[in-house]
């Protein structure tokens, strides 16, 4: 079965990423008349909010590779987005203060350096942590996981000369390459075009030998080893390829919101991206996209109806949970590469 399955489609890769992934196609358009929709309502408020959704829709896919395909429910993708996030306000900071990292490395605003420098030490943490918690699994992989994440959450508290408890503000200007991305609209688009070769990037990585590997290992690693591969091997690149776009996200969000806190490297925000794959659905590339728009549209309204607004937000979460087993995009029916207990092949 496994054989089989990774034999390379003859159908042409663009050509059924189109058919299979028209809703995200869709739903990327609608996101694109945000800042038309936020111009129109004359409500600034609006393209903030999903800006917000945006980056929170990459953290997600890049949980939902390890957790979807992968069968790894991590709780340390919160952290992994703060080394990108910190990664960005620490340059930035040096650039604005003229001082240098280390005493050797002077700071810069430019993104073009400081966004792949986060994706690199993101990737690089989730490869040292993942060669120790890879090698274990279920309860113990989530706990290990979830340990070091706090690890990271208080590394970065403790760093009193970056704000440590207080956080820290980005008070240099920063651009891309030269471009200015000051502005909330281009940081929007900005942010939607990652967004977009996130999805495209991974769409492609689950539909190949590897993606086709990695789900075989979930679904049953003995077998898999059986035919002499290596599942350790595959589960930590595919860790670290998570870890690296979760990093995109979180310098992504210190981008936009010029600012970054330890708080946002708490375990809750890790769990915060689990729902969001979930609410989604797991069973596709693009699920966690639509359920990361949903969480942050409640998280967003349901307060302005009633300070209790975590019951109704956990009822809605329930109820999909329950009649949408596959989250969403059930409510689309596209088809394309499922995770395992997804149905797919």
């Amino acid at each position: 079965m496994v054989d089989s399955a990774l034999k390379p489609a003859e159908t042409g890769f663009i050509a059924r990423t189109l058919r299979e992934s028209w809703p995200i196609l869709v739903v990327l358009a609608l996101l694109a008349l945000a800042p038309t929709l936020s111009s129109a309502l004359e409500n600034p408020f609006l393209i903030r909010l999903f800006t917000r959704a945006v980056i929170f829709g990459m953290a997600a896919v890049a949980l939902n590779f390890v957790l979807g395909f992968g069968g790894l429910v991590s709780l340390m993708h919160a952290g992994l987005a703060g080394i990108g996030a910190y990664t960005v306000a620490i340059l930035a900071f040096h650039d604005y203060d003229g001082s240098k990292l280390f005493g050797v490395f002077a700071g810069t605003g430019n993104l073009a350096i400081s966004i792949p420098l986060g994706m690199l030490l993101s990737a690089f943490g989730a490869a040292l942590t993942g060669i120790v918690s890879l090698r274990t699994s279920g309860a113990y992989f989530i706990m290990i996981t979830l340990a070091f994440n706090q690890m990271l959450y208080y590394f970065f508290v403790a760093l009193q000369q970056y704000g440590g408890d207080d956080g820290l503000q980005i008070l240099a200007s920063l651009d891309l390459a030269g471009f200015d991305i000051s502005k909330r609209a281009t940081f929007f688009y900005v942010a939607l075009a990652a967004l977009t070769l996130e999805l495209l990037f991974f769409a492609r990585l689950v539909d190949s030998r590897f993606g086709v590997i990695l789900r075989a290992t979930a679904q049953n690693e003995r077998r898999v080893i059986a035919l002499g591969i290596p599942p350790l091997r595959y589960k930590l690149a595919a860790f670290a390829i998570s870890g690296a776009a979760a990093g995109l996200a979180g310098a992504l969000w210190a981008t936009g919101q010029q600012f970054v806190s330890p708080s946002e490297l708490s375990w809750v925000r890790s769990g915060d991206y689990i729902v969001m794959a979930v609410l989604g659905g797991m069973g596709r590339v693009w699920g966690p996209v639509l359920g990361a728009i949903v969480f942050v549209l409640l998280e967003a309204f349901l307060p302005s109806w009633t300070q209790f607004w975590q019951a109704p937000f956990g009822l809605v979460v329930i109820l999909i949970v329950v009649f949408l087993k596959g989250g969403l995009i059930d409510l689309v029916g596209a088809k394309g590469p499922r995770a395992p207990g997804g149905g797919g092949h």
